[in-house]
């Protein structure tokens, strides 16, 4: 007969955050609102857009509507999953008590943050795979030099926004956080250049490239529009997620 000797503890803290980023990842996507959000508004912005744009036949500056249009929505996308959805599934998990049960488990809360972390880049991939998808079978063609500064925006947009939604997650109430969210995510899709480029605001312009939904978007069309690797918006973005990982990491209250 074999002898089975009990290894009693936590297993690793990377299996651990794997299956804690599996878990909030098909959380996310079994909520129809942040389905909603994170596939189906974009997918619609970007049909839309580009039908719109088509039948106004403006100057795009020699770009169609479609490549102009796809990395606005794949930042929008970005900013949907890491920022909105992000702060109203956390508020609400304030709200019935799971962040203080989890943080009484053998998870850590490091690893609690970084499993949320791994599901949004989950989701994300996700997202890119389906918004990407869809722009090339209606002719995007984005410059293939850009890939490294795409990837780059995506890091850096998903650690700006969601430094920021937990930020607004562990601050109010879940109600309240519901309503802000939505809000914020409403005003920047329609004001804050993360879909047209920042120079269509005229003098606005200057101003919403510093904020972290012009800065995404403004750092996805340099990439696909001219193969750039976009070094001050990424800046923007990180200037943005250091701030709120401070703010986060002081007034973030876990129950």
């Amino acid at each position: 007969m074999s002898t089975f000797t009990p290894r009693p503890g936590a297993a690793p803290l990377p299996r651990m955050v794997r299956a804690q980023a599996s878990m909030e990842a098909r959380l996310l996507l079994r909520n129809g609102e942040q389905l909603l959000l994170a596939l189906v508004i974009p997918l619609i912005a970007l049909l839309g857009g580009v039908a719109g744009l088509e039948a106004l036949d403006l100057g795009l500056g020699g770009h169609t509507p479609v490549d102009l249009l796809a990395p606005g929505v794949l930042a929008l996308a970005v900013m949907s999953t890491s920022f909105t959805s992000l702060a109203i599934a956390t508020g609400f998990e304030r709200r019935y008590g799971v962040i203080k049960r989890l943080g009484a488990s053998p998870l850590p809360r490091s690893g609690l943050l970084l499993g949320k972390v791994g599901a949004l880049l989950l989701v994300e991939l996700g997202q890119v795979v389906v918004i990407g998808g869809t722009a090339l079978a209606i002719g995007w063609e984005p410059e293939p030099a850009g890939l490294p500064g795409v990837v780059a925006a995506v890091l850096a947009g998903t650690f700006a926004f969601a430094s920021l939604g937990l930020l607004m997650a562990g601050t109010l109430r879940a109600e309240a956080t519901l309503a802000a969210a939505n809000l914020v995510y409403l005003l920047l899709l329609a004001g804050g250049a993360v879909l047209l480029p920042a120079s269509t605001y005229g003098g606005f312009g200057e101003l919403v490239r510093w904020l972290p939904s012009g800065a995404l978007g403004e750092s996805m069309r340099q990439a696909t529009l001219h193969g750039a690797f976009p070094v001050g918006a990424l800046l923007v973005l990180l200037g943005w997620g250091a701030l709120g990982t401070v703010l986060t990491a002081r007034t973030f209250r876990w129950e």
